[in-house]
């Protein structure tokens, strides 16, 4: 089954077609590249996945719900990390998981275990204590990234998981992401950083000016191609005059 299919999204903004009758599918248990350049249209899409936005048209399902008629079922599978943080600044670290946690339907032992878990995972143990506006913009970055999968959903939608932490860390969340898909989660990734693409993703869809140039197989891509270096392949694809070269 897939985890997610979109079939023929689209957003309007007035005169403005953000997403142009977009469709793919994320397969369950892969770890999906969502790329594109800025303003292509992929935090709109995402942020129409997971129900922040409505679609002006168009289908999307979640482990076979209808993410638009069947939202509440369709939420609760999804852990999601935003272009924004979403952390409350004047909690601390520890606060914002257990809030999160409790949202997510965590309580009691459960809860603290997971807590602790995460902060541990993360190395944010020092900073349990610290309120979130005093936390490093990585940080903060991480602590977003816990807030996202303190509730071990199925599926994981991330918007720049990595960005702005250092390396070390950045190295720890690529491990979680792999070790999530690799026990039967499935995570749809959106990053610049397409070393990251190339080391993770399995499969992709790039997004350009609203349209899909190309949804499948990385591997395949790469072959197809003749490019030994993913970021040569994006760049190719995104430009205009290269748009129908795959």
């Amino acid at each position: 089954m897939d985890a997610i299919t979109v079939i023929n999204l689209r957003k309007e903004f007035g005169d403005v077609i953000a997403v142009d009758n977009v469709s793919f599918s994320v397969r369950e248990g892969s770890i999906f590249g969502y790329l594109g350049p800025n303003g292509a249209g992929k935090t709109t899409t995402l942020r129409m996945i997971y129900g922040a936005l409505k679609p002006t048209a168009g289908e999307i399902y979640v482990m076979g719900y209808n993410a638009l008629r069947e939202q509440k079922k369709a939420k609760k599978l999804l852990g999601v990390m935003p272009e924004s943080t979403g952390i409350y600044p004047r909690l601390t670290a520890e606060e914002n998981l257990i809030y999160f946690g409790r949202l997510r339907g965590l309580s009691g032992y459960n809860l603290e275990r997971r807590v602790e878990e995460l902060l541990k995972r993360l190395n944010l143990e020092e900073k349990k204590h610290v309120l979130a506006d005093r936390l490093s913009s990585g940080q903060r970055q991480k602590l977003a990234f816990a807030r996202a999968i303190i509730h071990e959903p199925p599926v994981l939608i991330l918007d720049e998981p990595t960005l702005g932490v250092d390396v070390m860390s950045a190295r720890e969340i690529r491990e979680i992401i792999r070790e999530y898909a690799n026990q039967g989660g499935t995570v749809v990734l959106s990053t610049h950083n397409m070393w990251e693409v190339q080391k993770l993703c399995s499969d992709v869809a790039i997004i350009n000016k609203g349209r899909i140039v190309y949804s499948g197989s990385r591997a395949e891509l790469e072959r197809i191609s003749g490019e030994k270096e993913f970021e040569e392949i994006f760049i190719k694809l995104v430009r205009e005059e290269h748009a129908e070269a795959f």
